[in-house]
């Protein structure tokens, strides 16, 4: 767990989440993905504002345009223009949601994001509530739409269903996945590499990288202008991306545990058929003979195309496993990468200004470039000495 101070700094020297960006430049970020939502803006907008006015943070808006066709971009720059705070990315045609926060989450500047969807189905006063709560040490805080304002044979029934099958096989136990309210202290987002439609499983991400999550409950409106986005052909496809997760999970860095053991299973079940046909033979010989051992035909039974076939690919899943090792190895080796996650290391270090030997404690607040350790940061005496005078000044 991350340390449990104030969510919100008001120190204005803070960690960038890109690699050679600029420093962080606000308090709170709030990425909001845009697709033909042209009527919702503005008064979403209006109440993020009103939502914030009663508490002390310098905050900003960053909507995505996702290849909207309806004039959103037109009425989000429109918006910037009168409004410092909002920040207007337009992309060059649709990529998809998950792309739209990614590209959010890249030119955020915040030391918290906030995400929620531009339908203004999500309250943006609930807002204040995830911060409380991040507060109490969490990294991320999630919504929990309690009571629903969609059709329940079309939203409710598969999201139910999909909710509980994901809680299943994934270990991670949340009531909502699919509301897009959620909350991050900046530096989880070095852990999230969002790609086609992973944004659904963030929750399950940022459990394997380690951090913690809690739910709130959140108010869910109904949709007063636009149109829904949403339909039941993608539970088919949360099914599949659900599979890549799971895959991702448990064996990203053993691939050869997963298709190895596929392979072994599959030469050992074709092995034992292709000896009980042999054994056949040959008890045909110790009966009768030449004779006997010419009369039981093996040849054009099943079983025998059976054993050959699952041999074959039981070796096969072995050569793939190999395969994925050297590409894993070539992955992690090539970019630098670890296979852990550091959140605090506590070791002696020798202070010149000291008498001796001391215990530092390195708190580990954002990850480095290419790595999925953290960036150390180490309290000495001075260091604290100075910090404090940074903070009175």
């Amino acid at each position: 767990m991350m340390s449990t101070g104030p969510v919100i700094s008001t120190r204005r020297q803070k960690l960038s989440k890109v690699p050679g960006a600029s420093p962080a430049s606000c308090d709170l970020s709030l990425v909001i993905p845009v697709y033909n939502e042209a009527e919702n803006l503005a008064p979403l907008l209006q109440e993020i504002n009103a939502a914030l006015a009663q508490r002390d943070v310098d905050y900003e808006v960053v909507f995505v345009d996702d290849g909207s066709w309806d004039g959103s971009f037109d009425v989000m720059r429109e918006l910037a223009r009168n409004d410092a705070r909002v920040v207007a990315i337009r992309f060059r045609r649709n990529f998809g949601q998950t792309a739209a926060f990614a590209a959010g989450f890249n030119h955020a500047t915040g030391d918290v994001i906030v995400t929620m969807d531009a339908d203004r189905q999500n309250d943006p006063a609930d807002i204040p509530a995830l911060l409380d709560k991040l507060a109490e040490g969490y990294d991320v805080v999630n919504g929990w739409r309690m009571e629903r304002k969609d059709p329940y044979l079309l939203r409710k029934l598969p999201s139910r269903i999909a909710n509980a099958l994901i809680a299943r096989t994934s270990g991670v136990r949340l009531h909502d996945r699919g509301c897009s309210l959620r909350a991050f202290r900046a530096p989880v987002l070095h852990e999230l590499h969002l790609y086609g439609e992973m944004h659904r499983f963030i929750p399950e991400m940022v459990s394997f990288a380690g951090f913690s999550m809690a739910e709130v409950p959140v108010s869910h409106r109904l949709r007063t202008a636009g149109e829904s986005k949403y339909g039941i052909s993608r539970t088919f496809r949360v099914i599949l991306d659900l599979i890549t997760v799971i895959f991702l999970r448990r064996y990203s860095d053993r691939p050869m545990h997963l298709l190895g053991g596929i392979g072994i299973i599959s030469t050992v079940i074709g092995s034992l058929f292709a000896a009980y046909l042999a054994l056949i033979k040959f008890w045909g010989l110790l009966i009768g003979g030449l004779e006997g051992f010419r009369a039981v035909r093996i040849g054009d039974r099943p079983l025998l195309m059976l054993a050959i076939l699952l041999v074959f690919i039981g070796v096969q899943f072995l050569v793939m496993g190999l395969l994925a090792e050297l590409i894993v190895r070539t992955y992690y080796e090539s970019q630098g990468k670890a296979v852990y996650h550091v959140q605090q290391v506590v070791a002696q270090t020798d202070d010149p200004n000291a008498d001796g030997p001391h215990s530092d404690d390195v708190q580990r607040q954002s990850p480095g470039a290419g790595r999925h350790s953290d960036q150390t940061v180490a309290h000495s005496d001075v260091a604290q000495a100075q910090s404090h005078e940074a903070l009175n000044s």
